[in-house]
């Protein structure tokens, strides 16, 4: 009808008619952009057409969406502690991983709990306890090393020890799936050993750590020393020890207090005569500047900075002084339950966390 109305009209009239017919369909349209309407347009009117840029407030919500779900996605479990066992021989003071269970994952229920880490982007596991050589007098974790190196070839396989348990055939069977072993000295004089509870009778802690030193060299896996810094060995110097031991790593911490392990009334141990102030442990670290391998973690790096598994393969949030438990794992999954650990990933890469760990990469004179 319109079109019929038209062609009866001058060519020059219909002309008009038609561009203000145009104009106003454009408007109309246009006004229905900010609703995200889609409306296909005829080809004769798009030249005219304005920007289809997002208004600057829906720009700013979606960047704020983007944030949300940032903040909402789980960390990446790249460098996982698991304490497998909580039992161990010594009776370090201030120890804050205490045996209040004997419980030990079944070997194959472990080696599942490793898989889906590996999955969800674990690059490197570190085995600790307690004190793992003592479950199966070393076979569970070499299980463990060699399943982790040999199956999910991982690029970094490690194990913290207080190293009284160990026998040179555990190198011979398991040395080559092993990247670092780490040995807990936190003196080189052996009666402070024995105050802070490392000693075992007859056994001298200090000639252990040299005999592991060069089994590390013989079989081919990286030397690395912890030692935890406390009331009876922050005045020692242990340039010259360190030195000769040579570690690819000396990690120096500062005594940690974590309620329920060791402080509070339902605590099996009582730290708090082992606990030293930041002035004094910066005085340490001061004292040890020139060895090029120390790595100093204060107790805020290390509440928040670590990803751990205790032995039911929950993650344990330290962030309130305590250790509290995610769900296992090997229920909810790896993403549900690091939701709930408590990890500072930040914090874990500014102290250092990701470094040089695979032992093909190291260049190190064996």
């Amino acid at each position: 009808m319109l079109l019929g109305s038209l062609c009866r009209l001058p060519l020059a009239v219909a002309r008009m008619v038609l561009a203000a017919l145009r104009g106003r369909l454009s408007a109309l349209c246009w006004s229905l952009v900010p609703l995200s309407l889609p409306l296909p347009l005829p080809g004769w009117w798009r030249v005219s057409a304005p920007s289809t840029a997002a208004p600057a407030g829906l720009r700013r919500e979606r960047e704020r969406e983007r944030e949300r779900e940032q903040d909402d996605a789980s960390p990446t479990p790249t460098s996982v502690n698991y304490h497998f066992t909580r039992q161990c021989n010594y009776k370090c003071g201030f120890c804050f991983h205490t045996a209040k269970t004997s419980f030990v994952l079944p070997l194959e229920e472990a080696k599942r709990g490793l898989a889906m880490l590996k999955e969800a982007g674990m690059e490197k596991i570190n085995f600790s306890g307690g004190e793992p050589f003592l479950q199966d007098r070393g076979e569970f974790v070499g299980k463990l090393v060699q399943f982790c190196k040999q199956e999910l070839k991982l690029p970094s396989v490690s194990i913290v020890s207080n190293g009284s348990l160990i026998r040179e055939r555990w190198f011979k069977k398991y040395g080559e799936y092993l990247d670092i072993l780490a040995i807990s000295c936190d003196s080189f004089n052996e009666d402070v050993n024995v105050l802070i509870g490392r000693g075992q009778g007859r056994k001298n802690h200090v000639e252990n750590l040299h005999k592991l030193r060069q089994w590390c060299r013989e079989y081919a896996v990286a030397f690395k020393i912890n030692s935890v810094i406390n009331r009876f060995n922050v005045e020692e110097d242990m340039n010259e020890q360190i030195k000769a031991l040579n570690p690819v790593r000396w990690k120096v911490f500062q005594c940690l207090l974590i309620e329920g392990e060791n402080t509070g009334e339902d605590a099996l141990r009582e730290a708090e005569k082992f606990v030293i102030s930041d002035e004094d442990f910066e005085q340490f670290l001061n004292r040890h500047k020139d060895v090029s391998c120390l790595v100093p973690e204060s107790n805020q790096k290390m509440r928040d900075s670590y990803l751990i598994l205790d032995e039911y393969m929950r993650f344990l949030n330290c962030r309130n002084g305590r250790k509290e438990p995610s769900k296992s794992i090997l229920d909810v999954g790896v993403q549900a339950a690091i939701k709930f650990s408590g990890f500072d990933e930040k914090m874990f890469l500014n102290r250092g966390g990701k470094y040089v760990w695979s032992k093909a990469d190291m260049k190190l004179d064996w």
